[in-house]
This record gives structure tokens, C-alpha cells and sequence, in this order.
């Protein structure tokens, strides 16, 4: 258990240093005040060692749960329990998803935070059964992604104002997280196995992208129930550099006690759902159980230190610097500043690191970790980019979702289905916990100062929508390595081809 910790803790350190440090640079040069700093070094920390116990403590418990869940369910070979199961899992497992604490905490002076993650959590449930059905009734994923991502557009176009779309696509980049894939690659897997055909190993892929889709549709239809519409961010107007050390700790003795509260009420009900599991079906025995409970302890309080942290001490200070950059020529250093940052996020994310290796796998080494590598952090810059022009220059965000979706929907006639099930699903992988944690109130803060008096407003159409960007990029460049891929393997078969033929040639001869 110690390695493994060590382990956690090491890719914790390379995800989060590398960003800490230009944050730091840049609060130098911008002249934060100590009382900031000690708020910031100590969120730091606690985003290290809470990320690195939530990591553990999922792949202990909600790893091994979500595998064993997927095994039995998928082994009654029952379809109705398979979607009833799926439906649970995706409420439950969701409404725990990190990424989605904090953007409910963001928008929750527009929003109750309780009423969008559950929202959220009730359209990852049904369109993650939706994609098991799919594997189920060999259903092409690229037609189900056309349809429902033309509904998600029609919906936002014709019956959702505009101050909501913003926060409907950020919903469906940060759902797929540490604490839902393990779950739904896993009873994507076992479902996929009662397929006997050689496509159900591919039909696998596109769990998460159908479970990403969801939220989307969900908050858009919560918009047009609620009949949302002008929908403003409250500022805040208190001095973020008031106070000294003794204040920074209380501040977050406060959090800690806030956040536990909020993490217990998320973990409750699969722990609930894991012993009723277990009382129907004994599937655990007593090591499994004291492993998995103590694994559910760990990601508590992981999960508990990486709130605090990400709210207390990263989001101020992304606040303030984007405010300082906000007012520096005209706010125009945003751009190059966040693209060096996009740069970091997706080089230092220990996802993509893994995202990686598999597409490298998959391709038999044709398409290399390090070019993918590369054109990723290209994507995420350019998409961090977009998103910082948006802050200075009021730009619609549909100018940048419509044509980005459209080019990848269009790249599915033409990718192999392998890649576009990984592409994707791995939407959500890019915008990993720094982009809520910094990005996002980085870019709030510069909307501040560049809307000035209509910021209010200017905040939920122009900062918000970081994380769709970020989720929109994986979808195209890795459908564009698929076609490379499927190029490169083709050029090789007819070389075989020509090989073969001069050989019979010769022996006719």
C-alpha cells in the first residue's frame, strides 16, 4: 500500500508541479500578496496529497466494485437488469465525479449546486444505459453520436438562452473522471463479452462518450424547464489578499469541515449500493470487504483534501491572476499565457499518459505515444486559446462548438471505429482537474476586468466554456491519427500484396 501511494503521489507531483510553478512565476511578476501565497502553497499540497489518496482509494474500492458489478451483471445476460444497473451506477458514481464539485461550486450562485449535479448525474445514468444497449443491439456509435449531438445543438439553438449554453457543455467535460470511468469501462467490458462477433471488442470504446453527451442534453433541458435566461454571475467583492497566515488555516480548517460534509453526502450512495450489492449477491469475501471499505476511507478523505484545495487555495489565486492579466494590454497576454498553461495540462495528466500507451497499443506501435503526446498538448493549447479570445474579443461560443463538433462527427465516416470510439471517450481526459481548479476561475478573473460593469453577465457567456473546448479537441486529433493509422496499414498490405504476387510470378516462371 505504501508503493502504491508513492506511486500516486509521483504522478500527482508531475501533473500538478509544472502548472504550480508558472502560477507562481506569474504571481511573482503580478504582485500577489504574501497572504495569497501561503493560501496557494498550502492548496497546493493538499491538491497533491488529496489527489494522490483519491487515486489510490479508487482503484481499492470503486475499481474493484465497478469490475465486479460488471462481471455478475453481464453474466445474467438480462437485459433489463443490465440498462436498471447502468441507469444506478451512473447517478451515483457521477454525483461523486471531482471535476463536477467544482464546477457546481462556481456556478452556484447562478445555479444550485445540489440541482445541477444531480442533473447532471440523471443524464450520465440514462445515456450510459443507452450505451450499454447500444453494445447490446450492435447500434453504430458514430449514428447515435450524430443524433444526439444535433439534439444537444437544436435544443441549445432553438428553446435554451444563451447565458446557459456555456454550462451545458462544460457538464458533459467533466463527468468522465477517476471516479466514473473505472465503473463504466468496466460493464462496457463485461457487456461487450457476451458478444461472441469480432466488433465487440470495438464497441467497447464510446461508453463515455454517450455518458458525456448526456449532462449536455440534461442541463439544456433543465434550462428550458426552469425557463432560464439571463442568467448573471455574482461577484465577489471581497479583497482576496486580506488576512495573514493564522487566517489562511482557519480558512481552510473551514473548508475541510464544509467539504467533508458534501463528500460524505456523494460517497453515500455507493457505498449503499456496494453493501446491498454485496447482501444480494456475496460476491466479496471479508479481505475484499476490509480492502474495499478501507479503500472507501482513503477516497474520502482524498477527495475531501482535493476540494479544499482546488477552492480554497488554486481558485483564488487563478482568480487574481487572471485579473492581473486581464488588465495588462488589454488582457491580449491571456492568449499565450494560456496556451503555455494548455500545454502543461494535458503533458503533466496522468489520463492522457495512459490514453497514450493504449492508442499506441492498439495500432501495433504504427501511431506512437509521443506523437500523440504532442498533438495533443498542440489541441488543448489551441483550445485554451480559443478560449482566453473568447474572454478578450465576446466571441459566441457556438462559433467554436458548432464547426469543431461538425468536423469530427464528419471525421467518424472516416476514421476507423476503434479510434472513434477512443477519440471520444477521451474527450473528457484532456480536461482533467486543472482546468476547473485554474483555467476556469483564471478566466473569470479576467472577465472581470475586461467586461467591467456587464461582467456580471460577460462571465457565464465568455469564461465559462474552458472545458468544452478542452473536451472538443481529443474528438478531432485522434480520429485524424485514425486515418493516418488506416492509410499506413493499407500502404503496408499492398506492399504484402505486391510481394505475394511477384513471388507466385517467379514460381510460375
Amino acid at each position: 500500500m505504501k508503493t502504491a501511494f508513492i506511486d500516486k503521489l509521483k504522478e500527482s507531483v508531475s501533473s500538478i508541479l509544472p502548472i504550480a510553478v508558472i502560477i507562481l512565476i506569474l504571481a511573482v511578476i503580478l504582485g500577489v500578496e504574501t497572504y495569497q501565497f501561503v493560501l496557494f502553497l498550502i492548496g497546493a499540497f493538499l491538491l497533491v496529497v488529496g489527489l494522490s489518496g483519491f487515486n489510490m482509494g479508487a482503484d481499492m474500492s470503486m475499481l474493484v466494485i465497478g469490475e465486479k458489478i460488471g462481471s455478475v451483471v453481464t453474466h445474467s445476460r438480462k437485459i433489463w437488469l443490465i440498462a436498471f444497473v447502468s441507469f444506478i451506477i451512473g447517478i451515483i458514481v457521477t454525483i461523486a465525479e471531482p471535476d463536477l464539485n467544482i464546477l457546481a461550486d462556481y456556478v452556484s450562485g447562478a445555479i444550485d449546486k445540489w440541482t445541477l449535479i444531480l442533473t447532471v448525474a440523471v443524464g450520465v445514468g440514462i445515456f450510459l444505459t443507452i450505451a450499454m444497449l447500444r453494445i447490446v443491439f450492435k447500434v453504430r456509435l458514430s449514428i447515435l453520436l450524430i443524433i444526439f449531438y444535433v439534439t444537444a445543438f437544436l435544443l441549445a439553438f432553438i428553446f435554451v438562452d444563451s447565458s446557459f449554453w456555456a454550462i451545458a457543455f462544460d457538464s458533459g467535460g467533466v463527468t468522465t473522471g477517476p471516479m466514473t470511468v473505472p465503473f463504466i469501462m468496466a460493464l462496457g467490458v463485461g457487456v461487450a463479452s457476451i458478444r461472441s462477433d469480432k466488433e465487440g471488442k470495438d464497441d467497447s470504446f464510446g461508453l463515455v462518450a454517450l455518458s458525456s453527451i448526456g449532462p449536455i442534453i440534461a442541463v439544456l433541458v433543465l434550462g428550458i424547464i426552469t425557463g432560464a435566461e439571463n442568467f448573471s454571475y455574482p461577484i465577489d467583492t471581497s479583497d482576496p489578499a486580506a488576512g495573514n497566515t493564522a487566517d489562511a488555516f482557519y480558512q481552510f480548517l473551514a473548508g475541510l469541515g464544509s467539504y467533508a460534509e458534501e463528500v460524505g453526502i456523494a460517497l453515500a450512495p455507493i457505498v449503499a449500493f456496494f453493501i446491498l450489492f454485496q447482501i444480494i449477491t456475496r460476491s466479496f469475501h471479508k479481505r475484499q470487504i476490509v480492502r474495499i471499505a478501507l479503500g472507501i476511507i482513503i477516497t474520502f478523505v482524498g477527495l475531501t483534501l482535493f476540494l479544499t484545495g482546488a477552492n480554497v487555495g488554486f481558485a483564488p489565486m487563478g482568480t487574481l491572476i487572471g485579473k492581473g492579466l486581464g488588465g495588462f494590454l488589454g488582457g491580449w497576454f491571456l492568449i499565450p499565457v494560456g496556451m503555455i498553461i494548455g500545454y502543461f495540462v494535458v503533458a503533466a495528466e496522468p489520463a492522457v499518459h495512459v490514453l497514450n500507451k493504449q492508442v499506441e497499443r492498439m495500432s501495433a506501435g504504427a501511431i506512437k505515444a509521443r506523437s500523440m503526446k504532442i498533438a495533443l498538448g498542440i489541441s488543448v493549447c489551441c483550445a485554451i486559446g480559443l478560449a482566453m479570445l473568447r474572454v478578450i474579443t465576446d466571441i459566441n461560443i457556438m462559433y467554436v462548438l458548432v464547426p469543431g463538433y461538425v468536423a469530427a462527427l464528419v471525421l467518424t465516416f472516416f476514421s476507423p471505429k476503434l479510434f472513434t470510439g477512443i477519440a471520444f471517450d477521451s474527450g473528457g481526459v484532456a480536461s482533467g482537474a486543472m482546468v476547473s481548479a485554474f483555467v476556469l476561475p483564471m478566466a473569470i478573473g479576467a472577465c472581470q476586468v475586461i467586461a467591467g460593469d456587464s461582467a456580471a453577465t460577460a462571465i457565464m457567456t465568455d469564461a465559462f466554456g474552458c472545458v468544452a473546448f478542452v473536451a472538443l479537441m481529443p474528438l478531432i486529433t485522434i480520429q485524424v491519427f485514425g486515418i493516418l493509422y488506416k492509410r499506413k496499414t493499407s500502404k503496408i498490405k499492398r506492399t504484402f500484396l505486391t510481394v505475394d504476387d511477384r513471388i507466385i510470378q517467379y514460381e510460375v516462371d
